[in-house]
């Protein structure tokens, strides 16, 4: 029970990630406020936590409202005598938008896919990272962390999906420039590809998605369970070296390579930075992926170089 007597707010923990990170928070005997537009979905999270002998709290709440999440941070403060000491900042409202018009340039799409994509999930970070870390400074400690992906890297999606992980990953960054002093952690966190609920339902139909290539599908597939990204939380709140990474981009993969941990499933995490991996995307060159040690890995920006959407 590393994080017992923690406080911890998780947004977007209705499902997927967010739901796995706030199992893994309260597993490690943190209390965990959870966040979602969905009250029913709210309460199935929770119910888990409990099964596991956590404690959770689940709040109601769009975090593209700025009151709902102004009223959010205040309960926390009545409640929780002005403590917090991990926020996640994962809500994100655009999955079904992203995959609805996966292969659509930009000046194909309705322009209102930024706001369903960016809002909630840049947007409502902004302000939640505002309000978290007036508490976090009070109290001379804390940790913020950004749910990125590589799609602030590299092409992933669409435009505006890239725009706003890049976006992302910069607030995780600049954050981390004015709070160092005060004690506070800032990073971005990139997962893998996870297996959520939507994602499954997805990729296990026998067609994939128009515009999806096959190789993605694959990847998905074989992707991280939501759990894992909260493993890497866990492990990070624990590091008495955590401010050394404050202002870091951060991949899941490269966490279970620091801290000597696979998924909750008993897996490997797949590498995304190894060459190994790499070659298995580049066609032609799948067949040397068999013979390459899996420690060879690339420099970060080399991602941008594969094909495809991922």
């Amino acid at each position: 029970m590393a994080l017992s007597g923690w406080v911890c707010l998780v947004t977007g923990a209705s499902r997927g990630i967010g739901r796995g990170i706030a199992l893994q928070l309260s597993e490690a005997g943190a209390t965990v406020y959870i966040t979602g537009r969905n009250k029913e979905t709210l309460k199935d999270t929770a119910a888990q936590v409990k099964e596991r002998g956590g404690n959770c709290v689940p709040v109601v709440c769009d975090s593209s409202n700025d009151q709902e999440i102004k009223d959010l941070f205040d309960q926390i403060q009545r409640e929780q005598n002005g403590r917090l000491d991990i926020l996640v900042n994962n809500a994100y409202a655009g999955v079904q938008d992203l995959f609805t018009n996966m292969g659509k340039k930009f000046w194909e799409t309705d322009p209102a896919i930024w706001d369903s994509i960016n809002n909630t999930g840049l947007r409502g970070h902004y302000f939640c990272s505002v309000y978290a870390s007036r508490m976090m400074v009070a109290q001379g400690r804390g940790l913020i962390v950004v749910i990125s992906s590589m799609g602030g890297l590299k092409y992933i999606f669409n435009v505006a999906y890239g725009v706003g992980k890049s976006a992302c990953d910069r607030l995780a960054a600049d954050t981390a420039i004015e709070l160092r002093s005060r004690g506070v952690t800032s990073v971005s966190l990139w997962p893998g590809a996870v297996r959520t609920e939507l994602v499954s339902q997805l990729f296990t139909q026998n067609d994939a998605p128009a515009g999806v290539d096959s190789k993605i599908k694959d990847v998905f597939a074989n992707g991280e369970t939501t759990e894992l990204s909260g493993k890497c939380i866990v492990e990070l709140a624990k590091d008495k070296n955590l401010m050394s990474l404050s202002g870091k981009v951060l991949m899941t993969c490269d966490l279970a390579r620091r801290y000597g941990f696979q998924d909750v499933d008993g897996r490997s995490v797949t590498d995304y930075t190894s060459l190994k991996f790499l070659l298995t995307q580049v066609p032609y060159l799948s067949w040397v992926s068999s013979v390459i040690p899996s420690f060879f890995r690339v420099p970060r920006f080399v991602l941008t170089l594969t094909s495809g959407r991922f």
